[in-house]
């Protein structure tokens, strides 16, 4: 399950409706990761842009590598504005063990922040201005990811 909002995200609300269906499914973890927009570089929030058809590939692959280990994947992620302490992402791991679902949680959060096609601005004054310095090249992206 993969979810776009053009807001900021209702923790409570998204791991709720997360959680509910899994709960009668026999998993033994279920592990949230909460990403939060926090103050640096006196920014007002972080602005974000998403090219949904690469995105939704990269999520797929994920949830094929999930199922072949017995696991649920669910991702969620804000376009758009969110403003400062909001959460912009948020991911989770149903899995029968504790095990994967630790081991898988933190290796989708690090592939996502490597490769996902979302692009941060930061919010400063009103105005977007683009991150370069906490933005990552996405491997393979060719003269997008190079790097000057």
């Amino acid at each position: 399950m993969l979810s776009i909002y053009d807001s900021a995200l209702d923790v409570p609300k998204l791991l709720k409706e997360w959680y509910e269906p899994e709960a009668q499914s026999n998993y033994g973890a279920y592990i949230p990761f909460v990403g939060t927009v926090r103050s640096e570089d006196g920014i007002d929030g972080l602005s974000f842009d998403i090219y949904e058809p690469i995105l939704n590939s990269w999520f797929e692959a994920w949830q094929k590598k999930a199922n072949e280990k017995g696991a649920v994947i669910k991702m969620a992620h804000s376009r758009g504005d969110v403003m400062l302490h909001e959460s912009s992402y948020i991911a989770a791991v149903f899995s029968p063990k504790r095990r994967v679902a630790l081991e898988f949680i933190d290796e989708f959060v690090e592939d996502f922040k490597a490769s996902a096609p979302i692009w941060k601005y930061d919010l400063i004054d009103g105005k977007r201005v683009y991150a370069k310095k906490r933005s990552t090249a996405i491997k393979g992206s060719g003269i997008l990811g190079a790097k000057s």
